[in-house]
């Protein structure tokens, strides 16, 4: 090996320990000496080997899935809660320093809190008010985040799973709500029939003529459905009129 090719090779070791490229979404945390100096990046940075230690962050958005937590609501049913956080590194330095390690501590984090507002509140809350729920927990995750440079910007809860014995009464509830809905619909349908039908009784009694026609449209109708024959005595009232009227012409 020449001396050119080794004189080379350590220049390009140099180089490469010297010459850092970071990315768009990258920053660089540097410790001189082990003391904090600003951060660095995008683009090309330089470093003093042996004497600067870089460490990259990313700053894009990271999804962190909560694994499911046991928890025992305010009305002491026991379920299972599952989310998704989603934050980003805002501050790269704070990242580093004021926590070992930050997607740990946020995934940790993230679970303790779930499990603690979820204990708060009733399972019927947690079913019908997920959006708010989710949007409290949110609100704790960035709070306490915010020392460490972490943003938390959204948190959705994705799923509650629910004892067997806790699905069947639920069911059993929600069958109980159908039927009580049924019969009051039936109920305000029979009560609107028979306000309709003594509006139709009030108006008839007041002109005996509309009574005797409604009765014969009745036998007409009747009669048209019915293959078969069928007798109705007719009131002699109903006559009436007519011979009235032909006793005066």
């Amino acid at each position: 090996m020449t001396p050119f090719l080794v004189a080379g090779l350590i220049i390009f070791f140099i180089l490469t320990q010297v010459i850092k490229i970071l990315n768009e979404y990258e920053r660089g945390v540097i410790f001189r000496l082990g003391r904090l100096i600003p951060n660095k990046g995008p683009g090309i940075i330089f470093i003093i080997p042996f004497i600067d230690r870089l460490l990259k962050i990313s700053l894009r958005l990271v999804t962190l899935d909560v694994p499911p937590q046991d928890v025992i609501t305010k009305d002491n049913v026991s379920i299972k809660v599952n989310a998704v956080v989603y934050y980003r590194v805002m501050e790269a330095n704070s990242a580093v320093v004021e926590v070992e390690n930050y997607a740990y501590a946020t995934s940790q984090l993230a679970q303790t809190t779930l499990r603690s507002v979820c204990g708060q509140a009733e399972l019927d809350e947690l079913l019908a008010e997920r959006e708010k729920i989710s949007v409290h927990l949110q609100e704790i995750l960035d709070k306490d985040t915010d020392p460490w440079g972490i943003k938390v910007s959204k948190v959705e809860i994705k799923h509650i799973d629910l004892p067997p014995e806790m699905q069947r009464a639920m069911a059993k509830q929600a069958e109980a709500e159908r039927e009580r809905r049924a019969k009051v619909i039936h109920a305000d349908g029979e009560h609107q029939a028979s306000a309709r039908l003594a509006d139709a009784a009030s108006v008839l009694s007041k002109d005996p003529t509309a009574l005797q026609l409604r009765y014969l449209q009745t036998l007409s109708e009747i009669a048209t459905e019915k293959n078969s024959t069928m007798l109705f005595p007719i009131p002699i009232d109903l006559f009436k009129p007519f011979l009235k009227k032909g006793e005066k012409e």
